[in-house]
């Protein structure tokens, strides 16, 4: 991080640039919620919108990314307690996770398994570079397990988080598509479906469903990231 900060005081013209670019971020967010909120369209949500807005300002007004990321990383650091302050909710269902803890418990391990071991399987077909591959294996989870976890695997922690939210996305809108075709009755299923393979997003997701579909889905979300932690040090050993 003290490299960016560097290029920053080195050239005081940056300074406004990145606070600018800090405001923008902001403010397109809401804007973008606000939006979703009237017209609840899946292509319309703040996970699409806002990056492509980003980058499209980033690119036309040529800033590099040292810039746009100098303010903007205490976003990311916000991460870490949003995902705290989902046990609130598990707090206050805890009934219904008791009951259900093991079915959790074991799906929620079998899909990280089948994530991971998916997502290097394509790398290893597609000849993707390791560091690469190291960001795909922990795409999984959400940012802050994630980043957590490529650490552990020396992993670009900028392209972790991008297939992060990618996975994210991707995961929300196929959800929809299998709910249509695929109606789940139970809330139980509707809520791990979009936790477990959308994590934050996905939880987003389950909520506007309902109450308890996102309080089984933040659940999904916590364990999944757990498991993903507490198996960092054996996917260290893999042949990237």
């Amino acid at each position: 991080m003290t490299h960016l900060y560097d290029f920053l005081f080195a050239d005081a013209a940056a300074r406004p640039i990145a606070a600018g670019c800090f405001v923008l971020t902001v403010v397109l967010y809401f804007a973008s919620k606000r939006l979703y909120a009237r017209c609840p369209r899946a292509w319309l949500t703040p996970m699409l919108t806002v990056p492509a807005a980003l980058v499209a300002v980033v690119l036309c007004a040529r800033i590099p990314y040292p810039v746009y990321f100098a303010d903007t990383h205490w976003l990311m650091w916000l991460l870490g307690p949003a995902t705290v302050a989902f046990a609130v909710p598990i707090f206050e269902y805890r009934q219904l996770l008791r009951k259900h803890w093991l079915s959790l418990s074991v799906g929620v391990t079998v899909g990280i398994l089948v994530a991971v071991g998916g997502s290097l399987m394509l790398a290893k077909l597609l000849h993707l570079s390791p560091e690469l591959q190291r960001s795909l294996a922990t795409r999984s989870v959400s940012t802050p397990f994630a980043l957590a976890v490529s650490d552990k695997l020396h992993a670009p922690k900028d392209l972790t988080a991008l297939f992060v939210i990618a996975t994210g996305v991707v995961g929300m809108l196929f959800g929809e598509i299998v709910l249509a075709f695929v109606p789940l009755r139970s809330r139980l299923a509707r809520g791990a479906l979009f936790g477990a393979a959308a994590h934050g997003v996905g939880t987003a997701k389950a909520r506007e469903l309902g109450s308890e579909e996102g309080v089984v889905a933040s659940l999904t979300m916590m364990i999944a990231g757990v498991v993903m932690v507490l198996l960092a040090p054996a996917l260290a050993f893999l042949p990237f």
